[in-house]
């Protein structure tokens, strides 16, 4: 490869083939090329109008209530995430392993699962009024809160967990050395190196809730995902939903950048040489009952609500006259599933090829190419895609093909961390030994490169799958007139109160979204 003169954090920059920039360039142009034509339709109409739509109170109130709704869920995954953290890190409690296993299977309830589990108990009609204990549904604010927590704290709690598991406890007992009291250590010393953990947790919880519908659509609580899809869906003019839908990308852009800049700015590496030592494990005495029943709390109302009331409802009335339906949808959701799974991995392995082999400037922008459509609010994504095939590609409205390409720049990020992984532990050698041979640099990576990340292509081919399997803004958006997934069966089902007609479908989806807990327990860290 031809060196050029320039360098890339002290490594000599090598020049790739264009053939590998072919990829990176059509994954940009895919990712942006909706979003121009979103903006189009937003800026078509008079700008008055426009201004009007965007200033008015009502614009104002969904930023509101879009912002406390996003603080309810930080807060509330934090005040959950850490303490689990904490005890399956620092704490000595028998039985880690199984804790640190349920506080991952959560990931298992969609968030719209959740919804239904938490309105199933309330009503009329609910659970706990079928036992004598009747209570008014929880919807609005508080329910939406506390539905979207109760899936999305496994991601801060598997972030915060590999910043503990990460730290040097000598930071710590220098400290106690000095004489600090236990709080004072943990406020002044811990969380500031828990920071990294943290951030990363809120980035991906923020994202998750300003993203979601299925949820804050069924607790009825007005965001601005839930407005996008009722002026979509509902109005003749679509300008304002257009005009949202921007807005809650430019949303979406700050805590990505915030994240960046504050990570960028902080220091929490260890300065001094030597090897890193592991923390004592800490007795929790006095504190016992108080973990424990915090365990309980949490595990009961994150998996054995939804659990509980599955079962409550099927066995409440048979699914087996459901089954050939429930059946129908799997396969639906499949359908398109398996297509944006294998298509996300086809063009995740030439991009990360492209950053590992030829790390540059160039190359990590290629790179963050891929992330763009996961940081893109995927209700924003559908529309965009929807306004892109009515005025470019109309061959493509409501088609499954659109339904696969949004799945794919939807989920491609997710498949760049496994194929990334097993490509940085490939030795460049081996391929090297290939062209040493004779072999062309296309036929040295099938020989050599390719069969070496087989692990990290089934586990993105698997991660893509079951997260396309459970997706609900882009099926309710983009799916084909009477293509009914099993995401969209929940939804409508459970917004027609029809608890036990949904139960079957919310069953198939928890019992399939288990593959993508064994997968991130697979991933994250089998030594710890």
């Amino acid at each position: 490869m031809k060196q050029l003169g320039s360098r890339y954090r002290g490594v000599p920059v090598r020049r790739p083939p264009p053939y590998l920039l072919i990829v990176p360039a059509l994954v940009g142009v895919s990712m942006l090329l909706p979003l121009v034509y979103l903006a189009v339709r937003a800026f078509e109409g008079d700008t008055q109008v426009l201004a009007g739509l965007v200033f008015r109170r009502r614009t104002a109130d969904l930023l509101l209530n879009t912002l406390l709704l996003t603080a309810g869920v930080l807060g509330l995954t934090t005040l959950i995430g850490l303490p689990l953290a904490w005890l399956t890190t620092r704490a000595a409690i028998p039985f880690k392993r199984a804790i640190t296993i349920l506080s991952v299977m959560p990931l298992a309830v969609p968030g719209y699962v959740m919804a239904y589990s938490l309105l199933s108990l309330g009503g009329a009609n609910g659970l706990l009024a079928g036992i004598g204990f009747p209570m008014p549904r929880p919807t609005g604010l508080l329910g939406a809160t506390v539905a979207l927590s109760l899936y999305s704290f496994p991601y801060m709690f598997l972030n915060i967990r590999a910043s503990i598991l990460g730290m040097d406890s000598a930071t710590e007992e220098s400290a106690r050395s000095l004489g600090m009291r236990p709080a004072r250590v943990f406020v002044s010393v811990v969380v500031p190196m828990l920071t990294p953990g943290l951030v990363a947790g809120w980035l991906i919880v923020t994202l998750y809730t300003l993203g979601d519908f299925g949820a804050v659509a069924l607790m009825r609580y007005e965001v601005f995902s839930y407005v996008i899809y009722t002026q979509y869906v509902g109005a003749f003019d679509r300008v304002y939903a257009s005009a949202l839908a921007l807005m809650l990308l430019v949303l979406t852009s700050i805590p990505v950048i915030l994240e960046a800049r504050l990570l960028r700015t902080g220091r929490f590496a260890r300065i001094g040489s030597g090897v890193a030592r592991r923390a004592h494990l800490i007795r929790t005495g006095a504190w016992t009952p108080l973990a424990w029943g915090f365990l309980i709390v949490v595990f009961g109302a994150s998996l054995g609500l939804p659990i509980f009331t599955l079962v409550y409802w099927m066995v409440l009335r048979s699914p087996i006259p459901q089954l050939a339906s429930v059946a129908s949808a799997f396969l639906n959701s499949a359908q398109a599933a398996a297509p944006a799974a294998a298509l996300a991995v086809l063009l995740a392995i030439p991009i990360a090829y492209l950053r590992v082999r030829f790390p540059s400037r160039r190359t990590f922008l290629a790179e963050r190419t891929a992330y763009i459509g996961y940081a893109i609010p995927p209700l924003a994504l559908a529309l965009a895609m929807v306004f892109f095939s009515l005025r470019a590609a109309p061959f493509l409205y409501q088609r499954l093909p659109l339904l696969i390409v949004a799945y794919t720049l939807n989920f491609l990020a997710l498949a760049m961390g496994p194929i990334r992984s097993s490509l940085l532990k490939t030795p460049r050698r081996i391929e090297e030994a290939a062209r040493s041979l004779g072999f062309g640099p296309v036929r040295a990576f099938l020989t050599t490169v390719l069969p070496a990340m087989r692990g990290g292509i089934v586990g993105a081919l698997l991660l893509v799958f079951v997260m396309a399997m459970k997706e609900l803004p882009m099926a309710a958006l983009l799916a084909p007139t009477g293509f009914r997934t099993l995401s969209v069966a929940v939804f409508t089902r459970t917004s027609e109160a029809m608890a036990a007609q949904a139960a079957p479908y919310a069953a198939a989806i928890v019992l399939f979204s288990s593959m993508f807990v064994g997968l991130v327990l697979r991933y994250e860290g089998k030594g710890h």
